[in-house]
């Protein structure tokens, strides 16, 4: 049974899989709630499951980018399973995770989430000859950067506002095809992680780390 951990945003999601079919699944709302909320969602699902922590085999876990909060809680609950339990661990890129509910269209895929600071975090996939390819690495950029480098047809996706999605239509204009914002349910990690876990391709879960893609801003005390 495989336990996959998706805590990249403020939509958290967790199932547990075996045999390709979803034995439990929760997605909710959590915020900046991840640390207090994900332990007690994990025991509610087991229970729903009536399945023990001891019967998972494998944890898949989302590794970013995102939430600097939420990545911690999550792989951090991940590893630490992975260790406790000797279980092997698979870590799938956040954005990686959007993209591949529109793999089948075999159009290149442009996931996308806000970084603040007027800036997003992006990478780019598609299907080919059967093949999933990643063919721009995960970066941070901003959205006339990335309009000036698309040339063909694209499927925007992710957690896009309101002012990017229009930002894209209004530089792109047919060349881009909006997605709307969708939960995304751990169910969708799981199923990207299958060929991987067919294969035995997993990850170390000492050296497993948050994918930030930049660090965290650092404020200076204010003193009296």
């Amino acid at each position: 049974m495989q336990l996959a951990i998706d805590t990249s945003t403020d939509i958290a999601s967790l199932v547990l899989v075996q045999d390709d079919q979803v034995l439990a699944e929760s997605t909710w709302h959590c915020g900046q709630n991840h640390t207090v909320e994900l332990l007690p969602q994990l025991a509610r699902l087991l229970d729903e499951a009536k399945v023990g922590i001891q019967s998972i085999s494998c944890v898949i876990v989302a590794k970013g980018p995102g939430s600097f909060n939420g990545l911690r809680v999550g792989i951090s609950t991940a590893k630490g399973l992975a260790l406790s339990l000797g279980i092997p661990i698979i870590g799938i890129s956040s954005l990686e995770v959007e993209a591949y509910r529109h793999a089948e269209t075999g159009l290149p895929i442009c996931p996308i989430f806000n970084a603040g600071r007027g800036e997003i975090a992006t990478v780019m996939y598609q299907k080919k000859d059967n093949q999933w390819c990643q063919l721009v690495a995960e970066h941070i950029t901003t959205v006339n950067a990335l309009c000036s480098e698309i040339t063909n047809k694209t499927i925007f996706c992710g957690e896009l506002v309101p002012l990017i999605a229009n930002q894209l239509r209004k530089r792109l204009r047919q060349r881009a095809i909006i997605s709307p914002t969708q939960l995304r349910p751990a169910s969708l990690l799981a199923e990207l992680a299958k060929q991987r876990l067919e294969v035995g391709d997993y990850d170390n879960p000492v050296t497993l780390q948050p994918l930030y893609l930049r660090r965290p801003a650092i404020t200076q005390p204010k003193h009296r």
